[in-house]
C-alpha cells in the first residue's frame, strides 16, 4: 500500500518561549544570565559555610532564576535547530547561545564546589531550614559528586573546553548525520525516512534500504569513527581526572543505580537472549518464509499482516483513548500537546531522525518531536513521546533545581505510554491473526527496548574499554557491533558485512555514552509494574502510578518501586520484568500453531 502523505501534520510553535532567532528578548535574557552570575560570585563566592540558612537559602534561589532563563534559552536555540539542521543561521545561533551560556555561566562554579566541601554539620544545619529543605534533593544530588569534584580553576578550565571537545563532536556529528542522502531506487531519501522503508512490506525494498544505510555508514565511517574516538577519550580524561573507577561509573551515579545494579540488569538480559531474542526470530524467519532473516528484517511487518496505514487524527484518537481507558487524569494531561501547537510532526529535510521530547520549568511546557509517516510503529512512538511530555508536567511541579529524573526513570512513563495503548489496540482486536502480528509487532518493540539496547550496552562498554590502549578503527568497530549482534540475535538472523557500520547510525553512543542501559532498565520496570496493574494486587494503582512519575526527580527507585511490593535489587526483579515479553512469545507459539502458519 503506497504511504500516505500528509500535508495538514502540526509543527511547533515556539513563540511561548521566544519569537524567532531575533527576539530582542534573547540578547536581553543572555545580558541577565550574565549578570546573576556575577551577582552570585560576588555576594556568595567564599562565603556559603559562613552564611545563615536564610542566607544560603537566597542563593539557591538566585541559582534556580538562572537556572530557569538558561533552560529557556538553550532549549529554544536546540529546538529551533533540530527542525532546520540544513540552515546556517539556525545552526550558527544554536552554537552562539550555548558559548554564550558556558562562558557567563562560569563565575558561579564555585557554588557547587563549596557546598561540597560543607561539613556533614554545616550541611545538617543548612537542611534544617524548612526553607531550605525543599531544596534538599538539589542539594543532595550536588553532594553526590563530592568525591569526584576538583579544585576551581580545573572545574573552570572543563567548563570552558566543553564547547569545543565532547559537546562539539556531538554537533559535528549530528550536523553531519542531517545532510546525509541515502537512495532507494533512484528516489533521495534523508535518515529520518529511509528508516521507515525498512518496515516496508516489499522484502526488496527492505533490503534495498538495509544496505543503502549501511552503505552511506560505511562511506562516512572514517569520520565517525574519529569523532566517536574523540568522544570516548574525552570521556576518558574527565572520568580519569575525577577518579571514576570504570567509563559507566560517573553516568551511574548520574542515573542514581549502583554499578552492581547494571551489571544484574545486563547480565540477566543476557542470558535471556536465547529465551527471548533467538526464539522470536525463530518465528519470524518461518513467518517470512526464509531460513534466516536479514539483519534489515527484524522490524519488518508480516508478509500476512494488514498494512494499516493511520492518519494523524487517528492516532491522535487511538492513544488518547488509550491513556483515558487507563486514567482520565493521564489524559487530561496529554490533552494540552495536541491543543496547542507543543508537537513537530512531520518528517523533513534538516529535521533530526527519530523522535524526543524536550522538558522545560514549570513557568513553560515540554515540547515532543516525532517524524510520522503513518505506520502502526508511528501510533506506539507518538505514545511514547507523550508518556515523556506528561510525565515531565507531573514532575515539573517540584521546582526546576529539584526535578532531575535519572535516565533509568526517565524512560519509564514513555515505555508505560506504550504498552497501555498496545493493550487498547489488543483489545479491540477478534481475528486471531491480527493478534498474532500487534503481538509479534509489540515484542519486535520490546527486544528492541530491552535486549538490543543492552547488546548496545556491551558494543559500547567494550569499545571504551578497548579505547584506553588507543584509537579504535573504523574495522574494529565495525567487528565488535558484529560480534554483539551476532551474540544477541541468534542464529536466525543473518549479521554480515551488510550490516557491520550500522553502529554509527546509534546516536547515543555520541551524544549520551552508555544512556542505552536505560531502555532496557525502564521496560524491565514497567513490564514488572504493567502486571502489577493487571493482577489488581494494589490499590489505587493508577493515582500511585501518577505520583510516582511526580517523585523521579526527588527519589531514588527502590523507593519509587515500594508501594508497588517491587524490589530492583532483588536478583528475580529483571527476570520478572523478560518474563512478560516470553510470555507473550509463548502466546504467538500457540496462535501459530492454531493458526497453522
Amino acid at each position: 500500500m503506497a504511504q500516505k502523505k500528509e500535508s495538514n501534520l502540526p509543527a511547533w510553535d515556539l513563540s511561548d518561549l521566544y519569537n524567532g532567532i531575533d527576539d530582542p528578548k534573547i540578547n536581553k535574557d543572555l545580558e541577565k544570565i550574565r549578570k546573576l552570575n556575577l551577582k552570585l560570585a560576588k555576594d556568595y563566592k567564599g562565603k556559603i559555610a559562613s552564611l545563615s540558612p536564610a542566607e544560603f537559602l537566597k542563593a539557591v534561589k538566585l541559582c534556580e532564576e538562572m537556572d530557569i532563563i538558561e533552560s529557556a534559552l538553550g532549549n529554544f536555540a536546540y529546538l529551533n535547530m533540530v527542525t532546520r539542521m540544513n540552515n546556517k543561521d539556525a545552526m550558527a545561533f544554536y552554537q552562539n547561545v550555548s558559548e554564550k551560556l558556558t562562558d557567563y555561566s562560569k563565575p558561579g562554579i564555585f557554588f557547587s564546589l563549596e557546598i561540597n566541601q560543607l561539613a556533614n554539620e554545616k550541611f545538617k544545619e543548612f537542611l534544617a531550614d524548612k526553607e531550605v529543605k525543599k531544596y534538599a534533593p538539589f542539594l543532595e544530588r550536588i553532594r553526590m559528586f563530592k568525591k569526584y569534584e576538583l579544585s576551581e580553576p580545573v572545574e573552570e578550565v572543563f567548563h570552558e573546553k566543553s564547547v569545543t571537545s565532547s559537546s562539539a563532536w556531538v554537533r559535528l556529528y549530528e550536523e553531519h548525520s542531517s545532510r546525509l542522502k541515502y537512495v532507494v531506487d533512484g528516489k533521495e531519501y534523508n535518515d529520518a525516512e529511509i528508516s521507515k522503508l525498512l518496515m516496508d512490506k516489499n522484502p526488496k525494498t527492505r533490503e534495498k534500504a538495509g544496505k543503502e544505510l549501511n552503505r552511506v555508514s560505511k562511506e562516512n565511517a572514517p569520520l565517525f569513527s574519529f569523532i566517536y574516538n574523540m568522544i570516548i577519550k574525552d570521556k576518558s580524561i574527565s572520568d580519569n581526572k575525577r577518579g571514576f573507577k570504570t567509563p559507566i561509573s560517573s553516568k551511574n551515579l548520574g542515573n542514581r543505580v549502583e554499578d552492581e545494579t547494571v551489571v544484574a540488569l545486563a547480565n540477566s538480559v543476557k542470558e535471556n537472549y536465547a529465551k527471548i531474542a533467538h526464539r522470536f526470530y525463530k518465528l519470524k524467519a518461518k513467518w517470512l518464509g526464509v531460513d534466516k532473516i536479514q539483519y534489515w528484517d527484524r522490524n519488518a511487518p508480516l508478509p500476512f499482516s494488514d498494512d494499516t496505514q493511520y492518519s494523524w487524527e487517528e492516532s491522535v484518537k487511538i492513544v488518547l483513548e488509550a491513556y483515558s481507558r487507563f486514567s482520565p487524569d493521564l489524559r487530561k494531561l496529554a490533552n494540552g500537546f495536541f491543543a496547542n501547537n507543543w508537537i513537530d510532526v512531520p518528517p523533513r529535510d534538516g529535521k533530526r531522525s527519530g523522535a524526543f521530547a524536550m522538558p522545560l520549568p514549570n513557568k513553560y511546557h515540554p515540547y515532543l518531536l516525532l517524524n510520522f509517516v503513518g505506520k502502526q510503529n508511528d501510533v506506539l512512538t507518538l505514545a511514547h513521546e507523550l508518556g515523556h511530555g506528561c510525565h515531565f508536567l507531573l514532575s515539573q511541579k517540584q521546582g526546576e533545581l529539584n526535578d532531575a529524573t535519572p535516565l533509568t526513570l526517565a524512560e519509564v512513563a514513555s515505555v508505560f505510554g506504550e504498552m497501555v495503548t498496545f493493550q487498547s489496540l489488543l483489545n479491540g482486536l477478534n481475528d486471531d491473526k491480527a493478534k498474532l502480528c500487534l503481538i509479534a509487532s509489540k515484542v519486535n518493540d520490546m527486544i528492541n527496548t530491552a535486549i538490543r539496547q543492552i547488546a548496545f550496552h556491551f558494543f559500547e562498554t567494550r569499545a571504551h574499554e578497548e579505547r584506553k590502549k588507543g584509537e579504535l578503527s573504523e574495522d574494529r568497530l565495525a567487528q565488535i557491533w558484529l560480534e554483539e549482534m551476532r551474540t544477541s540475535l541468534g542464529p536466525w538472523v543473518n549479521v554480515d558485512e551488510n550490516s557491520a557500520y550500522i553502529w554509527a547510525q546509534v546516536g547515543h553512543f555520541f551524544f549520551s555514552p552508555f544512556y542505552v542501559y536505560a531502555y532496557s532498565f525502564a521496560d524491565c520496570l514497567v513490564n514488572s509494574l504493567y502486571q502489577v496493574y493487571q493482577e489488581g494486587s494494589v490499590p489505587d494503582f493508577q493515582k500511585k502510578y501518577l505520583h510516582m512519575l511526580s517523585e523521579t526527580g526527588i527519589k531514588k527507585y527502590d523507593a519509587l518501586l515500594k508501594p508497588f511490593g517491587l524490589d530492583a535489587k532483588k536478583a528475580d526483579f529483571w527476570n520478572k520484568g523478560l518474563s512478560l515479553i516470553s510470555s507473550y512469545i509463548d502466546e504467538l507459539e500457540r496462535l501459530d500453531k492454531k493458526l497453522k502458519l
